[in-house]
């Protein structure tokens, strides 16, 4: 009986605070700030640290004008329902990667304009004059938007390295983006051809077909690898679980679509990590071959350990 009376006594207890309250109003209506992603992701490979960096993300509302040029519309639903994505939005992710190799910096393209890139840079504790490489994979304004300001390059002590056939298309092209952003660059840019290194453990693979000389990178570090692709697949379901289907800002698609198989088919094939440009932030993953394309397979913590 003394148990029995000593529970409850602390239960009525405890009881008593609660009695006769009414419920607490809130105090202040909470602002809503929406939808929001981390703006850097970090890990490592071997010896290699890898950061990709979010320099901004875009709402596309006409996505069927991008992707399946050559597709009917009721092939590109069904394959979108099937990912459970909508047929009339995107988004997309503009995500340059730096690779601190222990010696040096090296930035894989620069965003839409240097706001974005510099910002992401920040978040990741790295500033732009830390950069020692800007490594350019195709001259698509996306890419090279974030090379200059309004007066001076902001990478002020970086020189800078890309794909010899890309350069030369441009350089003849009478691009403004090109002319205004990387042309007064080409005194301190270098290039470099399919299997030129720009740095001890990164090589250039020649990735053509969504630009004339689109390159794609292979990092190799400490018997751990990892590729950057670019551009070669601009969404995981659209172009790289379907990589015959054309994509508008690729300039020849059937050379595209060849790329896309064939880099990707080497990428499953040895179970490599990759980073794609326009991938769902941070833009890190894995492919199998599936059918006649291939299923995206989001980083975990796989890299992290």
């Amino acid at each position: 009986m003394t148990q029995l009376t000593r529970r409850h006594a602390l239960m009525a207890a405890a009881a008593l605070p609660l009695a006769g309250l009414a419920p607490k109003p809130a105090l202040a209506k909470a602002e809503k700030l929406g939808p929001a992603s981390a703006s850097f992701h970090r890990f490592a490979l071997g010896a290699f640290e890898v950061t990709t960096l979010l320099a901004g993300s875009r709402l596309n509302d006409t996505p069927r004008e991008t992707f399946g040029l050559n597709v009917s519309d009721a092939e590109f639903a069904a394959a979108s329902d099937a990912a459970f994505l909508p047929v009339d939005k995107a988004m997309n992710f503009f995500t340059p990667t730096l690779v601190n190799t222990g010696t040096e910096l090296v930035l894989f393209d620069t965003g839409l304009a240097p706001e974005g890139v510099t910002a992401a840079l920040a978040a990741a504790g790295v500033t732009p004059d830390q950069i020692d490489v800007v490594v350019l994979t195709h001259m698509h304004g996306d890419h090279i938007g974030g090379l200059m300001g309004t007066a001076a390059p902001t990478f002020a002590n970086a020189r800078y390295v890309t794909g010899a056939i890309e350069h030369n298309h441009w350089s003849a092209a009478a691009n403004e983006g090109f002319d205004t952003k990387v042309k007064p660059l080409n005194d301190k840019m270098t290039m470099l051809d399919d299997g030129g290194s720009v740095v001890s453990g990164v090589t250039a693979m020649a990735a053509f077909g969504h630009s004339p000389g689109h390159m794609a990178y292979l990092l190799e570090s400490e018997g751990k690898r990892l590729a950057i692709t670019a551009d070669t697949a601009n969404h995981y379901i659209w172009s790289l679980a379907h990589p015959d289907w054309e994509v508008r800002f690729d300039a020849d698609k059937a050379a595209a679509a060849a790329t896309r198989k064939a880099l990707f088919g080497m990428i499953a094939a040895e179970r490599i990590p990759f980073i794609g440009y326009h991938m769902p932030f941070p833009g890190l993953g894995y492919v199998e071959a599936q059918g006649d394309g291939f299923r995206y397979v989001p980083a975990s913590y796989q890299l992290m350990l």
